[in-house]
């Protein structure tokens, strides 16, 4: 009688005492085994180099790199790895964006981790898993074949100044919240109008508003 050998997993996120209890209680369930960590995009794929692990698990917003390019380049290296991101967001459009990016899953943070380590068994089996707070409204999304005008070309802190902008904070807030200078958080605003083909900020509320960004 063969033995299941447990899940590689490599863990993917900047806050080292996060990873450092993802990696304690996956650790414990005889199905998984933490075979690596990174804390940047570049530890990353180094770590997937070493390491060759069956499941990334990767924090949505670790800074040094967009996570829709971090998760391209994972799956150039190798196609048959799973991607399962971590992440704050509970918004559909972040979702359809990872999911049509090519990973494999798409985990909340508020969840329990027992969410976390069922999305690690399904992904590594070859399903698409999304959490449940969000999974029916995303594949509703999915399955209508809705564009989501622009939103996919978005990288992270652009969707993340769209949502602040559609909240109804100005530049300057903007920028205090983020943790990044005027000038920068205006060339964000810049990009968003020419990626969204909008002309005023007026236009950038309302298209949050209507497409559920508001953060």
């Amino acid at each position: 009688m063969s033995v299941l050998q447990p899940i590689r997993v490599v863990l993917a996120d900047d806050h080292e005492m996060v990873r450092q209890a993802l990696a304690q209680i996956l650790d414990r369930s005889e199905q998984m085994k933490v075979v690596g960590q990174a804390a940047s995009p570049g530890e990353l794929v180094e770590a997937v180099r070493k390491h060759r692990p069956e499941v990334v698990v990767l924090d949505y917003s670790m800074p040094g790199g967009d996570a829709v390019t971090t998760i391209q380049e994972l799956l150039t290296f190798d196609d048959k790895l799973k991607i399962l991101v971590l992440t704050i967001h509970e918004n559909i459009h972040y979702a359809v964006r990872i999911i049509e990016s090519g990973a494999h899953g798409y985990v909340v943070k508020s969840a329990a981790m027992s969410e976390l380590i069922a999305g690690i068994e399904a992904v590594r089996q070859g399903e698409t898993y999304v959490s449940p707070k969000v999974s029916q409204h995303v594949f509703q999304h999915l399955r209508s074949g809705k564009q989501t005008a622009g939103i996919s070309q978005l990288s992270a802190r652009e969707q993340e100044v769209l949502s602040m902008l559609g909240a109804g904070f100005g530049i300057k807030e903007c920028a205090a919240r983020l943790k990044i200078s005027v000038s920068a958080a205006s060339t964000y605003r810049a990009r968003l109008l020419e990626k969204l083909g909008l002309k005023t900020t007026a236009e950038i509320i309302r298209f949050a508003i209507e497409n559920d960004l508001v953060g």
